[in-house]
C-alpha cells in the first residue's frame, strides 16, 4: 500500500510517504512558508522512494479543523496532485492525527484517551478526545470553544481516566482546572500520523474523489467572511 500524506493545518508543514509498511517523512516548522515549501517536499519524498504519483494507491490530507489558510494550502495541493494522477484522497481529522502523534511520543500513556487541541485564535480552541481503540472518532464531537467551555465539558463528561492532553491549544491558563493527568503542548501534527490513520480509513472505504474533498473549519461563519473578503479583492 502506497499513501502520500500532506499537512499544513497549523504551524508545521509536513509530507509523508507510507510505502509497504515503511514511512518516510519531511517535517518543518514554517508557519508562513507553507506554499513555497510543500510541493518541493512532495517531490523529494517521492524521489527518495523512487516513486511517481502514478504509482500511489491514494493520497491523504488533513481535512481540519485548523487554520483557514493552512487547510486550503494542503487541500488545494492534494486535489491538484490527485487530479493529475487520477487518484482518490482519504481525508483525515487533524485532531485525530495530533492524538496519534502524542501516543507515538508518549508510549507510557498506553491505551488512555488523549484530548487534542489546536489554537483557533479569538480565545478559542479546536478540540476532541480520541482513544487508541477508535483513533479516528472523537468521544465528544469535535468543536471550537473557549477554554472555559472546554473545562466545563471535560468536567461533566463521563470519560475514561486517566485523560491526557496534547497539542499547542492547551496553553491557556484556564486549562489548569481541567481533569487532565498530563499536558504536552509541544506535540505537532505530522503527516506520518495522517498516513497511518488514512491506511485504516482506506480499508474502511473512506476515500473520496478529489472533487469531493472538503475542509472542516468548524468555525464556518468566520471562514465565510474570509471567503467573501478574498473574493471581493
Amino acid at each position: 500500500m502506497k499513501i502520500l500524506a500532506l499537512d499544513t493545518t497549523s504551524g508545521a508543514c509536513s509530507v509523508a510517504l507510507h510505502c509497504d509498511g515503511q514511512t518516510r517523512e519531511e517535517f518543518v516548522l514554517a508557519e508562513r512558508d507553507h506554499t513555497r515549501r510543500l510541493l518541493p517536499m512532495v517531490d523529494r519524498v517521492l524521489a527518495d522512494a523512487g516513486l511517481t504519483l502514478g504509482q500511489l494507491d491514494t493520497l491523504a490530507v488533513s481535512r481540519g479543523p485548523g487554520s483557514f489558510t493552512g487547510l486550503r494550502i494542503a487541500i488545494s495541493c492534494t486535489q491538484g496532485l490527485a487530479f493529475a494522477a487520477d487518484k482518490p484522497v482519504v481525508p483525515v481529522s487533524s485532531l485525530a492525527a495530533l492524538a496519534m502523534g502524542a501516543r507515538r511520543n508518549h508510549p507510557e500513556w498506553g491505551q488512555a484517551p488523549v484530548a487534542s487541541a489546536l489554537d483557533a485564535r479569538m480565545q478559542q480552541v479546536y478540540w476532541g478526545v480520541y482513544t487508541a481503540q477508535a483513533p479516528h472518532d472523537s468521544l465528544l464531537p469535535e468543536a471550537v470553544q473557549n477554554p472555559e467551555q472546554v473545562v466545563h465539558q471535560l468536567n461533566r463528561a463521563d470519560l475514561p481516566r486517566p485523560l491526557y492532553a496534547a497539542g499547542p491549544g492547551w496553553h491557556y491558563a484556564e486549562f489548569a482546572e481541567a481533569p487532565l493527568t498530563e499536558i504536552d503542548s509541544r506535540v505537532q501534527i505530522h503527516a506520518r500520523d495522517i498516513a497511518e490513520l488514512a491506511l485504516s480509513l482506506w480499508r474502511k472505504g473512506a476515500a473520496v474523489a478529489a472533487e469531493e474533498l472538503e475542509p472542516l473549519y468548524l468555525r464556518n461563519e468566520v471562514s465565510w467572511q474570509k471567503r467573501k473578503k478574498i473574493r471581493s479583492q
